[in-house]
């Protein structure tokens, strides 16, 4: 609790200018806004032009920002509409997952932590529906509360509850195929 405190104070010395707040927000995020957008782009240089970008518009929006408590899913939300924007741009590149050592596996998702290696895993991951990867993503690895992630998707709480269980559900059934291929 302590450290969102004193996010919400650094995000309101920020609105009045301080540049200093800024920049320990920025230092903060950014390893975990270019993991996500690579998550997304899968693509280096692209992720991390797509976080650069959302820094910007929120350097410049900072100050209509009302609920200093919502700067976190203030900043997914910007990388992941700049990271859509580029994949809109490119509609005929192919999306293949490269390993480059920006993006970190989960540890776990649910019941499956064990039974499934960590790059496993991550394979799995990579196989979900975008929608259900960015949810899993916020929930497991930044550690985003639902309401959270809803603001960052931009769909109900309901929706995200739907989508994670979606995921796991998928995972699940995924790990269950490959234990029974290697009977």
């Amino acid at each position: 609790m302590q450290a969102r405190t004193q996010e919400e104070a650094l995000v309101l010395k920020a609105q009045a200018g301080d540049e200093r707040a800024f920049a320990v927000l920025y230092r903060a995020y950014q390893p975990s806004l270019v993991k996500f957008a690579f998550r997304m782009l899968r693509n280096e240089a692209a992720a991390f032009d797509a976080v650069q970008e959302a820094w910007l518009m929120v350097a410049r929006t900072l100050g209509k920002l009302h609920h200093p408590g919502m700067f976190r899913a203030r900043i997914f939300k910007a990388v992941r509409w700049r990271a859509l924007d580029q994949l809109r741009k490119r509609p005929n590149e192919p999306l293949s997952f490269e390993e480059d050592g920006v993006v970190e596996p989960a540890a776990s998702v649910g019941a499956m932590d064990g039974r499934v290696t960590r790059h496993q895993l991550r394979t799995l991951i990579t196989s979900l529906p975008d929608v259900e990867q960015q949810a899993i993503y916020l929930f497991y690895l930044e550690d985003m509360k639902l309401e959270e992630i809803s603001a960052v998707l931009d769909v109900p709480v309901g929706t995200v509850k739907s989508r994670l269980n979606r995921a796991r559900g998928r995972l699940q059934a995924q790990v269950r195929a490959e234990e029974g291929e290697l009977a």
